[in-house]
């Protein structure tokens, strides 16, 4: 047993003046008797309070010395130790992702309710000594609370944390709990999770971690993809895969596909143990509609947030593209092209914004569009990693499973310029820029790529002009390539359902204050750039959110949680990092150190009542 307020114990000093009380003189008023047995009695009290007699027993003394001692016991809040030893401060780690949400019964508790109800524990029995700090995870981190031993603020920062229908990283919670030790030295972590998260991370671990994974939800069934493709006829293929977790048995259910709010089209499902069925249905429109797809199952389903997922099809419009006239041999190819429409031409204006560009010079790159193809252009990044020289070379391999070079044979192909890669370049310095080495040659890259979000770039590091290539059959098929490329990158050939975490980036007016509300109360002001892109904007619960820049019609688009992962409640038993160490979690509950100084302070009111009925009996007659 430990005290948290020993210096209190300086209240043992009233025991002095209580029992100097007792030996003090009485003084007696003075009365008429009628017998002179009474004086018995008064010597007796003679006795008693005169100086230096021998201690009479009283009780109610004793019940009075017994009050005081207890009840200053309970204000050196003494506690029964649980734990060896204390941190003196204690980043708590709380999982908000998705999979948190999950009940492990019909009406029963979620993981995080389980986990709020162990930190609430351990906030009560808080001793003022140790301060805890408060961060909550799911695709990001962030900081509840600083450290601190006040309890208000302990408990309003945990009961106004909610799931977020987004995956869990582990990574970004043990950063941030790492950037705590800049302002606040400690040497261990709690956290709180159901283990759903990769079972191995790259961050080197400079503090202890008490895993305690919380008990296992109940059996889950959920969408995992939605996605659609143009098919002939201006229909669409829409895809619906399902899942369903490990532990979940055989179940039956129906999937409903509803085309802006009216159902057309039902399906029944069997869910199997583990099972991914695939369902297509098939939408026949060339207008934008909004498709929400619904799963219903008979039995208990433990996690509602991937039951739903929503899906926006865009209009179907050519694909627009940009090539300047002087691409005499990409303009002769893309012709020979259905849906697309080639610009600059005199008799169409040019749009805002095109789907795909085609240009060998750098003033072109000002135009806004989601996939771009330079020719005979190096980014502005890699300059300092490839150099141009004017050198025939050939191609000595390139990625034939690559969707741009499929059917593309480059091996007899003969360039007439020579990408030289830097002497300090490492062969992985291409890949931490984003980039994809897509065909080689003898001396650095010949074609590369990068994918950032919703935007492609090409980059061929050679000018078609100055090679064989536009004279080989290859060249009208890879024209066709980086066309079907930028139809799926503009969602005109395929597109998928948004997922929640961050939303797509989005194309508005330029320049404009845009108001974004969603579900769960989210709200947000943002502002469009100059050529009205809006990015970043956080999507952390599944549903419709709602884009109002006071001129247009408001914009709608949903987001879902569509992750496998989070759908299949798979918990980890042990984190491995990356310096080889391995923290294997804890399932049962740990026992927090227990307060007695309640105890006392009943036991002392239990006093407090015999002294007083001690005191206020009615005395026996003699």
């Amino acid at each position: 047993m430990s005290f948290s307020a020993l210096p209190a114990a300086w209240l043992f000093t009233l025991l002095i003046p209580l029992v100097v009380f007792y030996f003090l003189k009485l003084k007696r008023p003075r009365h008429t008797i009628p017998s002179l047995v009474l004086w018995r009695q008064v010597l007796a009290d003679q006795r008693v309070n005169a100086p230096f007699q021998k201690f009479k027993r009283n009780l109610l003394l004793l019940l009075q010395i017994l009050l005081l001692t207890l009840l200053i016991l309970a204000a050196m809040q003494p506690f029964l130790r649980r734990e060896a030893s204390r941190a003196q401060r204690l980043p708590v780690l709380i999982d908000i992702s998705a999979s948190m949400a999950a009940l492990d019964a019909p009406g029963g508790t979620s993981r995080l309710d389980a986990a709020k109800k162990r930190v609430r524990d351990i906030i009560d029995t808080l001793p003022p000594d140790q301060d805890l700090a408060l961060i909550a995870f799911g695709q990001s981190a962030r900081r509840l609370t600083g450290f601190t031993n006040n309890r208000r603020e302990l408990r309003l920062a945990l009961d106004a944390l909610a799931v977020e229908d987004v995956t869990g990283d582990l990574d970004e919670a043990l950063r941030m709990a790492q950037a705590l030790t800049r302002s606040a030295g400690f040497d261990k972590v709690l956290l709180l999770s159901d283990g759903n998260f990769p079972a191995r991370t790259n961050f080197e671990l400079p503090f202890k971690i008490d895993f305690q994974r919380l008990a296992d939800a109940g059996p889950n069934y959920g969408i995992t993809a939605f996605n659609a493709r143009r098919a002939p006829g201006g229909k669409w293929d829409v895809f619906v895969q399902l899942a369903a977790s490990a532990e979940a048995e055989t179940a039956s259910g129906s999937v409903e596909l509803e085309q802006d709010g009216t159902v057309v089209g039902t399906e029944s499902v069997t869910l199997p143990k583990g099972a991914t069925p695939r369902l297509v249905f098939q939408i026949a429109t060339d207008q934008p509609v909004q498709l929400r797809a619904r799963l219903t199952t008979a039995g208990f389903d433990s996690l509602a947030a991937d039951n739903t997922a929503a899906l926006s099809l865009p209009a179907a419009r050519p694909l627009a593209v940009f090539c300047p006239p002087k691409l005499t041999a990409y303009r002769h190819a893309l012709a020979s092209l259905d849906s697309i429409t080639v610009f600059p031409r005199d008799d169409l204006a040019s749009p805002a914004a095109f789907d795909l560009v085609f240009t060998d010079s750098a003033d072109d790159l000002l135009l806004s569009a989601r996939t771009i193809c330079l020719i005979g252009l190096v980014p502005e990044e890699l300059k300092a990693l490839v150099a141009v020289k004017a050198e025939n070379t050939t191609a000595i391999d390139w990625r034939r499973e690559s969707p741009l070079l499929q059917h593309v044979q480059l091996g007899d192909v003969v360039f007439m310029d020579q990408p030289v890669s830097a002497a300090a370049a490492k062969d992985d310095a291409f890949a931490n820029l984003g980039y994809e080495i897509l065909a080689q040659g003898p001396r650095g890259p010949l074609i590369v790529e990068r994918t950032d979000g919703d935007a492609l770039l090409i980059a061929l590091l050679f000018h078609t002009d100055r090679s064989t290539l536009p004279y080989r059959v290859g060249f009208p098929i890879f024209v066709s390539n980086v066309v079907q490329a930028a139809l799926k990158q503009s969602g005109l050939a395929e597109t998928a359902a948004a997922r929640t975490g961050v939303l797509p980036p989005l194309t508005l007016a330029p320049n404009r204050a845009v108001h974004i509300t969603g579900p769960g109360g989210f709200a947000r002001d943002e502002r469009t750039d100059d050529r009205g892109q809006l990015t970043g904007i956080p999507a952390p619960r599944a549903g419709d959110y709602t884009l109002t820049d006071g001129t247009a019609p408001p914009r709608h688009i949903g987001a879902s949680l569509l992750s496998p992962a989070e759908t299949s409640l798979a918990a980890v038993t042990q984190i491995e990092f990356a310096d080889q160490l391995t923290v294997a979690a804890a399932t049962a509950v740990p026992k927090a150190d227990r307060s007695l100084w309640w105890v006392l302070a009943c036991v002392g009111f239990v006093v407090l009542l015999v002294e007083w009925w001690w005191f206020q009996r009615r005395p026996g007659v003699v």
